[in-house]
């Protein structure tokens, strides 16, 4: 990898991700590109590459690459906000950009690795496989199962492979706002000596992975030896009950859980992702689980930050 193009590089996975790559990989040329509208420089602050700003739904940017080398696509770019319900914005940014990358990819000989979701499988109450997609409860989920069916038009050009990540929690999602994890919104109100608010009884389960994991299988799926999707998870769900110990546990508190009333009835409460065909296609296995990814996250960074978290001053 002597050329490479992070996409949504100044995000929360992306800029984990382009400096990890730069600390593997120190003679490697690394483009981060990003039009931040859902993230900031300060979460590169140290990145010796170039940052190209633009939104690669549009086709400008392109042109930048025309006289460049590019070995490998690692394309995170997307409106990931579940909130938004403008549904021809997401599907053109989504879909569309992506076009724009296997297209270049295309031209370039490159790898694309890119960042689907475990938004495609809407509500299921049992281990989610590759193979259960195709029913998203949102028009984000919707437009990553259309990203899926597009790259599989390519598998004959150039290696594409999928990754559906499942709950990522972990430094730099502070500019997420409110689409940050649960892991960190409850962090925030516990900092503040408040009681951590979930829906009746907090045995909703999530599979939870630390972002130093995700980084890793995302790096490591270059690996897969077949134009794929992949499950990225630990294949272990956590309760919320349990975040909240943990985060106690990391914290030195005992904050009792604020139940309330749940008034969403389209409300997923379990994933799990079912973690069979990523082991056997590139052999990725999760190093935190979720209390050691909570207790690492808090302690290694959220308590040495504190000033630079206002909602947690």
């Amino acid at each position: 990898m002597k050329n490479i193009l992070v996409t949504g590089g100044s995000g929360f996975i992306g800029s984990n991700l382009a400096f990890e790559l730069e600390k593997r990989y120190p003679n490697t040329n690394i483009t981060v590109m990003d039009d931040f509208r859902g993230s900031s420089f300060k979460n590169l602050l140290g990145f010796k590459g170039d940052v190209l700003a633009s939104n690669v739904a549009d086709q400008d940017w392109l042109k930048t690459f025309e006289a460049k080398p590019l070995d490998v696509i690692f394309h995170l770019a997307s409106i990931t906000d579940t909130t938004v319900l403008d549904e021809r914005k997401m599907m053109y940014d989504n879909v569309e950009g992506f076009r724009n990358i296997l297209q270049l990819a295309c031209d370039k000989k490159a790898d694309v690795i890119y960042a689907s979701s475990a938004a495609v499988y809407g509500t299921q109450d049992t281990p989610m496989k590759e193979s259960d997609a195709g029913q998203p409860n949102n028009i984000y989920g919707f437009s990553k199962w259309i990203m899926d069916n597009l790259a599989r038009q390519y598998k004959d050009e150039i290696k594409v492979v999928g990754l559906r990540y499942f709950n990522v929690f972990g430094p730099g999602e502070f500019y997420k706002g409110p689409a940050a994890s649960m892991i960190y919104q409850l962090y925030c109100q516990m900092k503040q000596g408040k009681r951590p608010r979930v829906f009746k009884f907090g045995e909703q389960k999530r599979d939870f992975i630390y972002v130093k994991d995700v980084v890793q299988a995302t790096i490591q799926a270059r690996e897969s030896k077949e134009n794929t999707v992949l499950n990225i998870g630990t294949g272990t769900p956590t309760s919320f009950n349990e975040v909240i110990e943990a985060l106690n546990e990391a914290l030195g508190t005992h904050l009792e859980p604020d139940y309330f009333d749940n008034p969403y009835d389209f409300y997923q409460n379990f994933t799990q992702a079912d973690m069979t065909h990523t082991k056997k296609t590139i052999g990725f296995s999760n190093r935190y689980s979720t209390r050691e990814g909570i207790l690492d996250y808090v302690r290694q960074y959220l308590l040495t930050q504190d000033k630079k978290n206002p909602c947690c001053s």
